[in-house]
């Protein structure tokens, strides 16, 4: 039983509960009105609360039928009929890889796609002039999104490998190269851009070596185009590369029966109708479209198609099955909702029991210590001891820390906020500022997003999605800051600047002057002697307005500001370069011949956090 339960169980309140816990080997400081208690802690409190107990024995919980849904066994190689290679397009960020897919497929991805970084990933078939089709799976090219190329080359045959003939081999050119490895995904390399004066293939070649790519010219099997994507130069020598590598694996898939697939139909037919299961989510396919958008009754594999019908959105990169009927999808997602909450119990099982074990150690520690008194004195310390505790439950979060940003993210897609997410988890600058993720979703911008940025004082980020008016003006009247980006690395550039609004600012020191002691001397003012220096200024100039610093053998010994100035016994402001003056100091200190006098200005400026999301 939680602490809750016990308290409305006994119908006392929750501070007796926590009274009764001073007993136990339990740090009060760890318990919650929500925490579990093992089960000796609630007999003892049932006694010394003068009531009983009863132990009642269990239902024993049947085990439960597995009722997932799992592949079909192999087909019968009869049955197998030829389809089109899926094809993915890997490379860095700018080595031209929407231009290449715009080229093959005749269409201004790249001039619709924001910022000319592709956000999200598609599919596209092209229709070669001897009949052939290749589908391509267009993997976003910027860094930010590993984890979804990663995930798009595991359902790929093979990888186009775009390298920049200009610039070799880059960072995420050798990622690329790691994920198709990984895969067992054979490789063909584009050198792109060789229409440039500065293009180099024969470097690129020599570069990928150190990799393990190595092209036919150097005995290996890997085929070399060069390319240039922007003129479409030798495009269709790459297609037909493409064909002959995908006519060496001889693809092939099973037509008939249930569907497997992921972005891409990989197995079966998907028609219209069908019941899906992907992740712990369900559909019935109400609509089938094809890469350009036009409603389709069907899909074959190596296939892709966008299907509407989904009760909620699946993750990017789940699974997708086909069942027989809507019952059944609705047992299988039952059943992986169970599996995941089973796992989830046990870790927090495993939480509570190594929290209890170290609680108990702390308590024997702690019994050692007053183990010489009696067990009247032991229960007035330990009560004085922890009472505030017991007074300060339950406890709620009322206040947000001013040197925290509470974040709302929400994104057009899984595979977006995912994306975001990923970046945000590099973040290791807390001692700088904190970063608290309060909620994260899909979807546009909600009246319940504004309510949970006013409770932490937090930014709502979006990512592709919209706030329409009413949110916006609901936003104003709350204080709430909205920021909405399309291109993911705007995002985070806004993030930092929201980080650096955080830090408090640091005080800069600027030099104006500098002068030299040349010789010491006082006068008297009244019944006082003021000692004075006299300066010639050798850099810059001294204004009495501004701070100063004595120095004397690279040490400073005053920070302050100027009593008097004079130039020949006239009082002046400033002192320019090569110009001896008297000047008195606002506490009396003697000088020394050598001294540096140094003017100087205070200005406060921003800090900005030194974390670097790897952009």
């Amino acid at each position: 039983m939680t602490v809750e339960e016990l308290a409305q169980a006994m119908g006392k309140d929750i501070d007796h509960i926590y009274e009764a816990l001073l007993y136990t080997d339990i740090n009060l400081d760890s318990v919650e009105p929500d925490s579990v208690l093992r089960e000796d802690h609630i007999k003892m409190i049932v006694q010394k609360s003068g009531m009983k107990y009863k132990s009642a024995k269990l239902k024993e919980e049947k085990e439960r039928k597995n009722t997932d849904a799992v592949k079909r066994p192999p087909a019968d190689p009869a049955v197998l009929t030829p389809r089109p290679p899926v094809v993915t397009i890997l490379g860095h960020v700018d080595h031209g890889k929407t231009t290449l897919l715009d080229s093959l497929r005749k269409t201004q991805v790249a001039l619709m796609e924001a910022g000319g970084i592709t956000q999200h990933i598609g599919a596209f078939i092209v229709h070669m002039p001897s009949g052939e089709k290749i589908t391509f799976l267009d993997t976003p090219g910027h860094a930010a999104f590993s984890a979804m190329r990663a995930r798009g080359t595991n359902v790929t045959d093979i990888v186009i490998l775009v390298v920049a003939a200009e610039d070799g081999v880059m960072q995420q050119t050798i990622e690329s190269i790691q994920h198709a490895k990984n895969a067992g995904v054979p490789l063909i390399l584009a050198i792109n851009k060789c229409d440039k004066p500065e293009a180099d293939p024969e470097r690129v070649k020599k570069e990928l070596l150190a990799h393990d790519v190595v092209c036919e010219e150097f005995g290996g099997d890997v085929q070399a185009v060069n390319i240039s994507a922007l003129k479409g130069e030798n495009l269709m020598v790459l297609a037909e590369a493409t064909v002959a590598l995908a006519e060496m694996l001889e693809l092939k898939a099973d037509a008939t029966g249930c569907p497997l697939t992921t972005a891409i139909i990989q197995r079966g037919t998907l028609r219209k109708g069908c019941v899906l299961v992907a992740g712990k989510t369900w559909a019935k396919v109400r609509f089938l479209f094809d890469e350009n958008g036009k409603a389709v009754d069907a899909a074959s594999p190596g296939i892709p198609v966008e299907i509407m019908g989904w009760k909620e959105s699946p993750s990017a990169g789940d699974e997708i099955l086909e069942v027989e009927s809507e019952q059944r999808a609705q047992e299988v997602v039952a059943w992986r909702t169970y599996v995941e909450q089973q796992e989830r119990m046990k870790k927090d099982l495993e939480v509570i029991e190594a929290k209890q074990k170290e609680h108990r150690l702390e308590y024997e520690k702690q019994q050692q210590k007053l183990a010489h008194l009696t067990w009247r004195q032991r229960k007035a310390v330990l009560y004085k001891a922890n009472k505030h505790l017991m007074f300060s439950r339950p406890k709620e979060r009322t206040e947000v820390d001013e040197n925290t940003l509470s974040l709302i993210v929400k994104g057009d897609v899984d595979g977006s906020v995912e994306a975001i997410l990923n970046i945000l988890d590099s973040y290791d600058c807390e001692d700088e500022c904190k970063l608290d993720i309060v909620y994260f979703g899909m979807g546009d911008i909600s009246e319940n997003d504004i309510n949970l940025a006013e409770a932490f004082n937090g930014v709502i980020f979006g990512f592709s999605v919209k706030a329409n008016e009413s949110i916006k003006k609901l936003a104003d009247k709350k204080g709430i800051k909205i920021k909405l980006h399309n291109i993911i690395y705007k995002l985070i550039e806004d993030l930092k600047d929201e980080l650096n609004s955080r830090l408090p600012p640091t005080v800069v020191e600027t030099t104006i002057g500098e002068a030299s002691v040349l010789d010491t001397f006082s006068v008297t003012v009244g019944k006082n002697k003021i000692p004075v220096a006299g300066c010639r200024v050798h850099k810059g100039l001294l204004d009495r307005k501004m701070k100063f610093k004595l120095i004397r053998n690279s040490d400073v010994i005053w920070k302050g500001c100027l009593s008097s100035l004079k130039h020949h016994k006239d009082d002046v402001q400033v002192i320019k370069t090569g110009m001896d003056c008297g000047l008195s100091l606002d506490k009396n200190l003697e000088f020394s011949i050598g001294d540096e006098i140094i003017c100087y200005e205070e200005k406060e400026v921003q800090q900005t956090t030194s974390w670097d999301p790897g952009f």
